[in-house]
C-alpha cells in the first residue's frame, strides 16, 4: 500500500474528526450533566445545517463562518427552550422518560424541517482555496473547520473550569442536592448545559455543511457516530469526545485506503462494541 494515498486519508480523517469530536461533546456534555440521552441530537445537527444555508442563500447573503456564529446562539436559546418544554418536567423520572421526551423532538424537528426544505440535498458553495504540500492537498474550508471547532472546545473547557457559572455547572454534574444547599439554581444550571450542548451541536452541523452535502436526514448518521464517539471517549467526558472524534475521524480517513466506503460504518460498529465488552469507561473514562 502507497503512503501516496495513506497519508492524504489520514489527513483529511484527522481533520474531519476535530469536527466529529465537537458534535459528541454537546452530547457527552448534556449527558454528563443531568443523565439525559439526547435523541434530538442528530436532528439539531441538521438543523445548524439549515441555519447556515438559509443566512448563506437567502436576502441577508451572510458568510457561511457568520452563520455558524449565529447558529451558536440560536443553539442556545433553542437548547434552552427546549429543555424547559421537554425535558424539565420528567428529569427525575427514568432515563427511559427522558429519552422518549427527546426522541418525541426529535421526530418533530424532521418532520418541520422535510415539510420545508424537503429532502432534496442541499450545499452550501463555499470555497477558501487549498495549500499543496507534496502529494497532500488541504482544502481550505477543512483547515478553517478544524481551527473553529478546536477554538470552541477550548473555549467550553475555559468556560467550565474558569468561570463562576462554568463551576456551578460542574457542581450540579457532581451532586445536584449539594450544589442546591450551596445557593446553586441547579434549574437554571440543567436550562443552560442542555442549551449549551445544543449550541455545540449546532455549530458542529454549521461546519459540516461548508464540506458536505445535506438534507433534514443527514443528522441521523452524525448523531449515531457521536454516540460512538461518546462511549469510545468516556461518558460525560467533553476532553474525552473531542478525542474519540478524532480517533474515529482517522479511522474513517485510513480504513477507506484499504476497504470500500460503505464497509466504514461496520467498523466503526464493530470498535463500538469491542469498547464496551473490554473498556467501557472508555479511553479516558467517565468524567462530569
Amino acid at each position: 500500500m502507497s503512503l501516496d494515498a495513506l497519508i492524504p486519508s489520514a489527513i483529511d480523517g484527522l481533520m474531519l474528526g476535530c469536527v466529529y469530536g465537537l458534535a459528541a461533546m454537546g452530547l457527552t456534555l448534556i449527558f454528563g450533566v443531568m443523565r439525559v440521552i439526547n435523541l434530538s441530537h442528530g436532528p439539531v445537527i441538521a438543523l445548524g445545517m439549515f441555519v447556515v444555508y438559509t443566512l448563506f442563500t437567502g436576502p441577508l447573503g451572510l458568510n457561511p463562518y457568520l452563520g455558524i456564529v449565529a447558529a451558536l446562539f440560536i443553539g442556545l436559546v433553542f437548547g434552552v427552550a427546549e429543555y424547559f418544554i421537554a425535558v424539565d418536567r420528567v428529569i427525575n423520572e427514568p432515563e427511559l422518560t427522558t429519552l422518549l421526551a427527546t426522541f418525541s423532538v426529535n421526530l418533530m424537528i424532521i418532520g418541520v424541517a422535510t415539510s420545508v426544505f424537503t429532502t432534496t440535498p442541499r450545499a452550501v458553495d463555499i470555497s477558501l482555496g487549498s495549500v499543496d504540500a507534496g502529494n497532500v492537498t488541504v482544502l481550505g474550508t477543512h483547515a478553517v473547520a478544524v481551527v473553529v471547532a478546536v477554538g470552541v472546545a477550548a473555549a467550553l473547557y475555559g468556560f467550565l473550569f474558569r468561570t463562576r457559572i462554568g463551576k456551578s455547572i460542574r457542581a450540579v454534574a457532581n451532586n445536584r442536592s449539594a450544589a442546591e444547599l450551596m445557593g446553586i439554581d441547579s434549574r437554571r444550571m440543567l436550562a443552560l448545559s442542555f442549551g449549551i450542548g445544543t449550541s455545540l451541536a449546532m455549530v458542529s452541523g454549521g461546519l459540516l455543511s461548508t464540506l458536505f452535502p445535506f438534507n433534514p436526514l443527514s443528522g441521523g448518521g452524525y448523531e449515531v457516530k457521536s454516540f460512538v464517539i461518546v462511549v469510545l471517549g468516556g461518558l460525560g467526558n467533553p476532553t474525552g469526545a473531542l478525542l474519540g472524534g478524532i480517533v474515529i475521524g482517522l479511522l474513517e480517513g485510513v480504513s477507506t485506503v484499504f476497504i470500500p466506503v460503505s464497509w466504514v460504518p461496520v467498523l466503526e460498529y464493530v470498535i463500538f462494541i469491542l469498547i464496551l465488552l473490554l473498556r467501557p469507561q472508555g479511553l479516558l473514562g467517565a468524567r462530569a
